[in-house]
C-alpha cells in the first residue's frame, strides 16, 4: 500500500507530490485478496487485480496526470476514516462507507451491485466485528450509490423496521426515471465512457477518473423509508446524530450532504471529489447547474467546516484537518463557480460554446491543485454544457441552423475534397504532423461516406488511439479507444443494462406510461384510435390510455368498459411490464374486450436498440 508516484514532473506537473498518495493510504486496515468478486453463477463482476499494471512511471500511451490518478483510484481495501467511520474503496467505481452507531452499523452508498457490496461488508466485519446494519443512506440518485443495497440488507428487514433507508426527497423518482426514459441510449454511450468493453492495460483502459469502472453484478433498489426534505433536518439513528444539507440539482437531481457531530466528519456525497466532475456526462444526462453546485459548497463550508476534522465522499479518499478541509471545499467551489461565471461572461460577448471551451483559461491556483483536474469531467465539455444550459444547441449562426445530418453531410464533404482517397491522404498528412483532431474530422467524413473503406477505418482507428494517449481525461480516453476498437473489430454493443427487474418494479404507473409513450413508433400508429383501460389491483386504481395521431396519453379515471376498446387488469407494475413484453398469459392478468385492439397497441411499441452505431453510420 506504500506505492508512490513517479518522481518526475512530466507535462510540467508536480508528479513527485505524494500528499494524495499519503491520504489515499492513510488508515489502511486490510485488502481483499484476490480483489476479484464473482456472482453466484461464477461470472466475474469485479476485478481490481486487472489494474495491477498501474505502477512506476507513466508509459507513453497514458497522460502522466491520468496515470497518477488511476494509480490512486486503483488502491483498494478497508480504511479507517476516523475511529468509528470506515470505507471500503476500490471494490467498485464508488466507495461504500460504514459508520458505527451505538450498537449497529449505518451504511452509506452500497455501491453498484449486490455482490461487491456484500464483499465489502464481509471485509469490514472481518476486522471490525459482526455489527447489524441498522440503516442505509443513499446520498443521491445515481445507481452506483444504491444498486448494491441487497448486499447489505434485505427488503424483509426494511419492511420489519429493523433497517431504515434514508435518501433525499425525490430520490426514487429520479433514480428510476433516469434509467428508463433515455436509459438504453445512456447505457450504450456509457459503455464508451467507462471503457467497459476495453481490455485493461497501458494501451487500453486505465480507469475512468472517478474510479476504475462500474461493477456488473445484480442491481436492486429498496425504496427509502425516510425522505430527507430540508437543510438543517436532523435524525438520530441508534445513538448517532446526523445533520443534513440538501443539494438538489447539483451532481444529481436528488442529492444531499450530511454531518456526524460525534465524529466531526462531513460527507459531501459526490459534490466534492478529487477531480473536476461533469456538468453534462458524455453518456448523456440533464445539464447540471454549476451555479447551484458552487452555492451548496459555500453553504457547506459556512455550516460545517468550523466543526469538521475530516471530509469524505462517495468517491476517492478523505481530506483531514480543518484548514485543509476548508481549502479543499473552497477550491472545489471556485472550480464550478469560475466555469459558470466566465462562460456566461464570454457568451454575453458573443462567443459560442466551442470558442469558449477552446480559449477559457483556469486560474493558476485551480490548475495547481490536483483535485481540480479534469479526469472525469473536463473544462472543455463542461463549458459547452453551460452554454447548452443557457443557450441551447444553436449557436446563432443561420448557416448552422439547418445543417445536413452526418450521413448526408459526409458524401458532400468528400466529393468537395476530391473523393475519399484524397480525404484519406489529407488525413494521413495531418496524422503525420500531429494534427490528430483535424485527421479525426476528415476521417469521420470519410467513414460516414463509405464505412467499408479499409484505409479510412484503419487510419481513423490509429488517429483515435493517438488522441486517447494524450488525454488527461479518462472518459475522453475511453471514448477514443472504444471508437478505435469498434472501427477495427466491429460493434461491441452495450456492457450492461441498468434497468434491472428490481429497479423496474419501483416504476410508478405514470412513469410506465411515459415509457410506453416514448416507445410508440409514431408513423406506424398514425391511423390507430384506441382506448385501453389499465386497472392495477394493488393500487385499486384505473388508468385510461388513448392512442391517437401516434400520441399515447394517460389519465387516472374510473374504469369504463363501455368506452374502452379493451381492459387490462394487472396486480402491479411488473404485471403490466409483462404485458408490454408480450406475455398476455401471466398469472393474475385479465384481458377483457377487443383482444385485437390490445395486439394493435402492442404492435406499435418499439424496443430500443442497445447496440446502435456510434463511430460508424
Amino acid at each position: 500500500m506504500d506505492q508512490k508516484p513517479p518522481a518526475d514532473r512530466s507535462h510540467g506537473l508536480p508528479l513527485g507530490d505524494t500528499t494524495d498518495f499519503d491520504d489515499a493510504d492513510r488508515g489502511f486496515i486490510a485488502a481483499l485478496k484476490p480483489c476479484v468478486v464473482k456472482a453466484a453463477d461464477g461470472r466475474v463482476v469485479w476485478d481490481n487485480d486487472a489494474y495491477s499494471f498501474l505502477a512506476g512511471p507513466a508509459p507513453p500511451s497514458v497522460h502522466p496526470s491520468l496515470w497518477r490518478q488511476s494509480m490512486l483510484t486503483a488502491k483498494h481495501g478497508l480504511y479507517e476514516v476516523v475511529p468509528g467511520i470506515y470505507q471500503v474503496r476500490g471494490l467498485d467505481i464508488s466507495n461504500i462507507s460504514f459508520v458505527e452507531s451505538d450498537t449497529g452499523l449505518i451504511v452509506i452508498d452500497p455501491l453498484v451491485s449486490t455482490e461487491v457490496a456484500a464483499a465489502a461488508l464481509t471485509l469490514y466485519r472481518s476486522r471490525r466485528g459482526d455489527r447489524p446494519v441498522v440503516a442505509v443512506i443513499y446520498t443521491h440518485s445515481h445507481v452506483d450509490h444504491f444498486g448494491g443495497v441487497l448486499g447489505v440488507t434485505s427488503q424483509a428487514d426494511v419492511d420489519a423496521g429493523k433497517v431504515a433507508v434514508l435518501a433525499p426527497e425525490g430520490f426514487t423518482k429520479h433514480a428510476v426515471q433516469e434509467n428508463v426514459y433515455a436509459g438504453p441510449a445512456m447505457a450504450r454511450r456509457a459503455t464508451y465512457m467507462y471503457g467497459a468493453m476495453l481490455a485493461r492495460g497501458p494501451q487500453r483502459q486505465v480507469g475512468c477518473g472517478l474510479g476504475q469502472v462500474p461493477s456488473t453484478g445484480e442491481i436492486a433498489l429498496i425504496v427509502p423509508t425516510v425522505d430527507i426534505r430540508a437543510t438543517g433536518e436532523t435524525h438520530t439513528i441508534d445513538g448517532a446524530e446526523i445533520e443534513f444539507q440538501m443539494a438538489p440539482g447539483t451532481e444529481a437531481p436528488a442529492e444531499m450532504h450530511f454531518y456526524f457531530p460525534r465524529f466531526r466528519a462531513l460527507c459531501m456525497a459526490e459534490n466534492a471529489t478529487h477531480n473536476l466532475h461533469n456538468l453534462l456526462t458524455l453518456r448523456g444526462a440533464l445539464v447540471r447547474d454549476p451555479h447551484a453546485w458552487a452555492g451548496y459548497l459555500t453553504e457547506a463550508i459556512d455550516t460545517f467546516a468550523h466543526r469538521t476534522d475530516v471530509v469524505f465522499a462517495s468517491h476517492h479518499w478523505p481530506t483531514w484537518g480543518r484548514e485543509r478541509v476548508v481549502e479543499f471545499l473552497s477550491l472545489q467551489r471556485d472550480l464550478y463557480a469560475y466555469l459558470h461565471d466566465q462562460t456566461l461572461r464570454l457568451l454575453n460577448q458573443g462567443y459560442i460554446g466551442t470558442e469558449i471551451a477552446e480559449n477559457l483559461e483556469m486560474p493558476p491556483a485551480l490548475n495547481k491543485a490536483w483535485h481540480t483536474h479534469g479526469y472525469y469531467g473536463s473544462v472543455s465539455h463542461n463549458v459547452k454544457a453551460i452554454y447548452q444550459r443557457y443557450m441551447g444547441w444553436f449557436d446563432g449562426n443561420p448557416a448552422r441552423l439547418w445543417p445536413h445530418p452526418p450521413e448526408a453531410l459526409a458524401p458532400r464533404y468528400v466529393e468537395a475534397m476530391g473523393g475519399i482517397d484524397r480525404v484519406v491522404e489529407l488525413a494521413r498528412q495531418a496524422f503525420a504532423t500531429g494534427d490528430h483532431r483535424w485527421a479525426a474530422t476528415l476521417l469521420d467524413h470519410a467513414v460516414f461516406a463509405d464505412s467499408t473503406h479499409a484505409a479510412a477505418r484503419k487510419l481513423y482507428a490509429d488517429t483515435l488511439e493517438q488522441l486517447a494517449y494524450g488525454a488527461e481525461n479518462a472518459t475522453w480516453r475511453n471514448f477514443f479507444l472504444s471508437g478505435a476498437v469498434e472501427l477495427r473489430d466491429g460493434n461491441f454493443g452495450t456492457a450492461a443494462q441498468v434497468a434491472s427487474p428490481s429497479l423496474m418494479s419501483q416504476l410508478t404507473p405514470e412513469q410506465i406510461f411515459d415509457g410506453l409513450a416514448i416507445a410508440v413508433n409514431g408513423p406506424r400508429a398514425w391511423d390507430l384510435d384506441l382506448a385501453v383501460d389499465v386497472t392495477f389491483t394493488d393500487l385499486d386504481t384505473n388508468y385510461r390510455l388513448t392512442l391517437r395521431n401516434g400520441v399515447l396519453v394517460h389519465r387516472n379515471v374510473p374504469a369504463d368498459s363501455d368506452s374502452a376498446n379493451v381492459t387490462v387488469t394487472v396486480g402491479n407494475a411488473m404485471g403490466l411490464l409483462a404485458v408490454v413484453m408480450g406475455d398476455v398469459g401471466s398469472p393474475g392478468l385479465e384481458v377483457s374486450g377487443d383482444q385485437a385492439a390490445l395486439q394493435a397497441f402492442l404492435a406499435v411499441l418499439e424496443r430500443p436498440d442497445p447496440a446502435f452505431n456510434i463511430v460508424t453510420p
